[in-house]
């Protein structure tokens, strides 16, 4: 390997404290910040779930997730979009349609396409825990001084559009089983018209 470019080299030395990814100098303090922050949601998400936690894991509940954002998803789509091989995503589907919380169905555009998306079950699952997780912050937020809760919503919201997501403002679980948002492309979902 070649020496790295000048600007590279001069942001890892100046680093010091620093964890140096893509180029990028990122404050380690930063990084620990984020992870207790993290701990912490992690932890209001499974008691989110509620009895549901009791048979619907983690990973199982970001499928649930992604298809009541992004709407139905062919098998190979849904396992990039929760970061799992294929076959993975498909026992974790297996498991989801033996609890009636998706279904499996022929793409109407395309019959060769197996598409999977939620069932009114499986809505109701988000939903309920979505809520939840709603009063469980809003209990959290309310111990914060009110500039401070600002200062969470606004660092929060950089975090999670870096991340590729959108707030919940921007879509909404009106029909079970039917996306209000398909995918632009981008990763940033565009609203659908509605016959």
């Amino acid at each position: 390997m070649g020496e790295p470019p000048a600007d590279e080299e001069a942001i890892a030395k100046e680093s010091g404290d620093k964890a140096v990814v893509d180029g990028t100098a990122v404050d380690e303090a930063v990084i620990d910040a984020v992870l207790a922050a993290s701990r912490t949601m992690v932890a209001v998400v499974v008691q989110s779930l509620g009895s549901a936690a009791e048979e619907t894991t983690i990973a199982q509940y970001r499928v649930l997730v992604v298809l009541a954002l992004h709407g139905p998803k062919r098998m190979v789509d849904l396992a990039g979009a929760v970061g799992v091989a294929p076959s993975t995503a498909g026992r974790m589907c297996d498991r989801l349609v033996r609890k009636g919380l998706i279904r499996r169905h022929r793409a109407r555009a395309d019959r060769r396409a197996v598409l999977v998306s939620l069932t009114a079950a499986g809505r109701k699952v988000f939903d309920d825990a979505t809520a939840s997780r709603r009063e469980l912050l809003a209990g959290i937020l309310a111990r914060l001084p009110v500039a401070e809760r600002r200062e969470v919503a606004d660092g929060l919201g950089a975090f999670a559009r870096a991340a590729g997501d959108v707030p919940d403002s921007q879509w909404s679980p009106a029909v079970p089983g039917e996306p209000s948002f398909v995918p632009s492309g981008a990763g940033v979902p565009v609203p659908r018209e509605r016959p």
